[in-house]
């Protein structure tokens, strides 16, 4: 196996590593790898922790919001409020990494507080509208 060194950019920084392709099973050398392969040029920053799943929020009185699946930029608001849909009805479309995702309901109801416009950055988890 040919091992290669790369330069690879994360978050803006720069780090020199070895590479070698190990797809077939089979090392070149019989001894430890190189002290260079063995320890990169600088660490890579740890990512932080994934923040843990909210459950759903309820609004007063029955009201179920309707959140949003992933993190991105609001393009499209389908519904306006007073809207009625049906369950899979299109409400938003979020675009995630060129990605267009359209956001469906989640229930039958009457849209109520719609929380976002188009070209408004939205979190996982975030509260969309609700859904009466």
């Amino acid at each position: 196996m040919k091992q290669r060194k790369l330069r690879v950019t994360v978050e803006g920084k720069q780090y020199e590593v070895m590479v070698e392709d190990i797809t077939s099973g089979e090392r070149t050398s019989s001894g430890p790898a190189p002290r260079a392969a063995r320890e990169p040029a600088a660490q890579a920053p740890a990512a932080p922790p994934p923040k843990p799943a909210a459950a759903a929020p309820s609004g007063p009185a029955g009201q179920e919001a309707r959140i949003a699946p992933l993190a991105g930029i609001i393009t499209s608001v389908y519904v306006k409020e007073g809207s009625v849909v049906n369950a899979g009805d299109k409400v938003v479309e979020i675009e995630a990494m060129k990605q267009k995702n359209d956001v469906v309901a989640h229930r039958a109801g009457t849209v109520k507080d719609i929380l976002v416009k188009e070209g408004d950055p939205v979190e996982s988890s975030q509260v969309l509208m609700s859904i009466v």
